[in-house]
C-alpha cells in the first residue's frame, strides 16, 4: 500500500512519539491530520493488516517494526529535504516544511543519496529534528521541553518545532538558534549570551532543550 496518504498516517505517529512517551490515540491522529474519525479507524485496520500498525479498538496505535522503518525512512526525506532547501537555496527555517511536503514524495533515492552525500550526512535539520539515516536509526541525547525546565537550568538549545510558523519567526527574531547555549529564566524567557530575551507563550511548548 504505498501511497502519500500512507506515509502521512505512519509519519504522524511516528511524530507523536518523538519527544515524548504517550502513544497516539485514534481521536490525536484524527485531529493531527484533519480528518473524521471514522475514516482514520478504516485507514488504521488497513494499515493493521499491511503489518505496518498495531492498535485495539478505541487504543492508542503503535507502529510495527516495518512501520517505524518505512515511517524513519518518509521523515529522513522530508528532513534532507528542508536541510537542502536552507543549506542550497536560502529558504528560512519557517518556510521549507510544505515545500518539503510536496518533495519528499517526488525525489529519487538516487538524488536523495546526492543531496546527503553533499550536505555532508547532516544529523539534524534545521529544526533540531534528528534525520534518520539510511537503516532508520537516530541519535537523540536526554531532552527536556521548555514549559518543564526549572528556573536556572542551563542547556543548549536541541529542537524548536516547526507547527507554528510564527513561533519560528518569533524565536529567531529573539536570537534564539538551534544550538544556542541558554539559561532558563522562566517559562517563557531565556538568557542567552547574558542577554534575558522573552518569548512568545507558546514557544514554551515548542522549544526542547538538553536536559
Amino acid at each position: 500500500m504505498a501511497s502519500p496518504a500512507v506515509d502521512d498516517y505512519l509519519k504522524t505517529i511516528y511524530h507523536h512519539t518523538e519527544w515524548q512517551t504517550d502513544r497516539i490515540t485514534p481521536s490525536q491522529l484524527a485531529a493531527e491530520l484533519g480528518l473524521a474519525p471514522s475514516s482514520v479507524t478504516e485507514m488504521v485496520q488497513k494499515l493493521a493488516a499491511q503489518g505496518l500498525v498495531t492498535h485495539r479498538p478505541y487504543g492508542p496505535i503503535s507502529l510495527t517494526p516495518a512501520g517505524e522503518r518505512r515511517a524513519a525512512s518518509i521523515i529522513r526525506r522530508h528532513r534532507l529535504i528542508e536541510t537542502w532547501l536552507v543549506s542550497e537555496f536560502g529558504y528560512a527555517w519557517d518556510e521549507v516544511h510544505d515545500e518539503a511536503e510536496v518533495l519528499e514524495h517526488a525525489l529519487s533515492d538516487r538524488l536523495l543519496e546526492g543531496i546527503d552525500v553533499r550536505l555532508g550526512r547532516p544529523r539534524f535539520d534545521p529544526h533540531g529534528d534528528a534525520i534518520p539515516d539510511a537503516a532508520g536509526h537516530v541519535h537523540r541525547e536526554p531532552f527536556v521541553l521548555l514549559s518543564r525546565a526549572t528556573p536556572g537550568h542551563i542547556g543548549r538549545v536541541l529542537r524548536v518545532s516547526d507547527r507554528d510558523p510564527e513561533v519560528l519567526r518569533a524565536v529567531e527574531t529573539a536570537g534564539v538558534a538551534v544550538g544556542a547555549a541558554v539559561t532558563v529564566t522562566d517559562a517563557a524567557s531565556l538568557r542567552v549570551g547574558g542577554v534575558d530575551v522573552a518569548l512568545p507563550a507558546a514557544a514554551a511548548e515548542a522549544v526542547w532543550l538538553s536536559a
